[in-house]
C-alpha cells in the first residue's frame, strides 16, 4: 500500500471516528448529504499537498479537534461541521482524502481551498491554491467517477436532494483588490468590481446548476474590516470602514443574485446567509454568547494577534471558548458552532428567503 493511500485511509478513518463519537444521540439525516465549495473559512485540508503558503496541517491548529491537525484553518470545528452535525450527517472529507469508492458513507464531498477566490488570479501571492473555477471542475471529476461506479450512482440519481454549499469573495478582496501589489484597483472602482464578482459568481453557480443541483446555500461575506488582520494595521484600533463598505456593496449584489436566480432557474432553490449580520450580532451579545474578547486573534502576534497569524508549534490562548477569533483571519470553534446554529435555524434577519433547516426540508421539483 502507497503512502499516499495509506494517508488517505487514515484520514478517513479519523473522519469516520470523529462523526461516531460526534454523533451519539445524532439527528436523523436530514438530506443525502452536502458538496462544499470555499476558501479557508471551511477548507478541511485541501491545501495540505499543494506548495502552497496557505495551509494549516500544523499545531496549534486543531488543538481542539479529535485527531489534532487537519488543514482547517480553526482550532475546532469550521462552520460547515457544525451544519453537518445538525444535519444528521458525519463530517465531510476534503476532495484531496476522499475516494468515490467512499462516497456512500461520507455523503458528500469538500472541495475548499485556503486562499481561493471567484477570480482565477487570486491567491497567488500564496502560490497554489484551487480557484471556484477549478473546485467545480474537481465536482464534475467526482460525477464522472460515480457515474462509472454501481456503488455510488445514488449520488447521481439523488443529486437535487443534496445541499451545496458556496462561500466565496472574500479572498477576491483580501488577497486581490485590497492588496497593494495587484492591479486591480487601479482597474475598477468598488463598485465596478463587486459587479465583475457577482456576474462571474452568477456564472458559476448557474454552472453547478447545469450540473444537477438545486439547493444551495450561499454565504454572504463576514465582517473583513473587522478581523484582527485588519485591526492590526489601523491607527486607531477600529475597525476600517471603508473595507466594510466594499464588504456591504458586495453582500447586498449576492442577495439580489439569490432572488434572481430564484426566478430564473426552474427547480432551484437559493438561500442566502448573510454572514456580517452574523457577526454584528454575535459581537454586539458577546457577553451573552459568553464571549470576551471580540477584537484579537488567540493564536496570532503583533497588535490584536494579527500582524502574524498563528505560526507553528506557538503556545495560543488556553480560553479559546471566549474568543471570537482564532487567528488573524478565521472564527474559533465557539464562534464557527454559534454562527452554524443561528445559520440553520435562525430567523430572516440572518438568512433569505428561508434557513437552511426549512432549505434541507424543502421537497424537490
Amino acid at each position: 500500500m502507497s503512502l499516499l493511500i495509506k494517508s488517505s485511509f487514515t484520514t478517513l478513518l479519523l473522519v469516520l471516528l470523529v462523526s461516531l463519537v460526534e454523533g451519539q444521540g445524532a439527528r436523523k439525516e436530514m438530506v443525502p448529504g452536502m458538496f462544499i465549495f470555499g476558501d479557508s473559512l471551511i477548507d478541511n485540508g485541501n491545501n495540505n499537498d499543494l506548495f502552497s503558503f496557505a495551509k494549516a496541517n500544523y499545531f496549534p491548529y486543531g488543538i481542539d479537534f479529535i485527531g489534532g491537525p487537519t488543514g482547517r484553518f480553526s482550532n475546532g470545528y469550521t462552520m460547515v461541521d457544525q451544519l453537518s452535525k445538525m444535519l444528521g450527517l458525519p463530517l465531510i472529507p476534503s476532495f484531496s482524502e476522499a475516494s468515490v469508492d467512499d462516497l456512500a458513507n461520507v455523503h458528500g464531498v469538500n472541495y475548499a481551498s485556503a486562499a481561493a477566490g471567484i477570480l482565477d488570479n487570486t491567491g497567488l501571492n500564496f502560490v497554489s491554491r484551487i480557484p471556484f473555477n477549478q473546485q467545480i471542475d474537481h465536482f464534475l471529476s467526482t460525477l464522472d467517477q460515480c457515474k462509472s461506479n454501481p456503488a455510488t450512482t445514488r449520488v447521481n440519481q439523488r443529486l437535487a436532494e443534496y445541499l451545496f454549499y458556496v462561500g466565496m469573495g472574500s479572498n477576491d478582496y483580501l488577497n486581490n483588490y485590497l492588496m497593494p501589489d495587484y492591479p486591480t484597483k487601479n482597474m475598477y472602482n468598488g463598485f465596478q468590481y463587486s459587479d465583475l464578482l457577482i456576474k462571474q459568481y452568477q456564472d458559476q453557480l448557474t454552472s453547478l446548476y447545469k450540473l444537477g443541483a438545486r439547493k444551495f446555500i450561499v454565504a454572504g461575506l463576514g465582517k473583513i474590516g473587522c478581523i484582527p488582520s485588519i485591526l492590526a494595521q489601523s491607527l486607531d484600533g477600529e475597525c476600517d470602514e471603508h473595507v466594510n463598505l466594499l464588504v456591504n456593496l458586495f453582500n447586498a449584489k449576492a442577495k439580489a443574485m439569490i432572488n434572481t436566480l430564484n426566478d430564473n432557474l426552474f427547480g432551484a432553490n437559493f438561500i442566502f446567509i448573510d454572514i456580517s449580520r452574523l457577526f454584528d450580532d454575535l459581537t454586539s451579545n458577546a457577553k451573552t454568547y459568553g464571549f470576551s474578547v471580540i477584537d484579537r486573534g488567540c493564536c496570532g502576534l503583533g497588535r490584536n494577534g494579527g500582524l502574524i497569524t498563528c505560526l507553528p508549534l506557538q503556545v495560543p490562548c488556553s480560553n479559546r471558548d471566549e474568543y471570537v477569533f482564532w487567528d488573524a483571519f478565521h472564527p474559533t470553534h465557539a464562534a464557527n458552532v454559534l454562527i452554524g446554529k443561528n445559520a440553520f435555524n435562525g430567523n430572516l434577519t440572518f438568512v433569505h428567503p428561508m434557513n437552511i433547516e426549512q432549505l434541507a426540508l424543502l421537497p424537490i421539483v
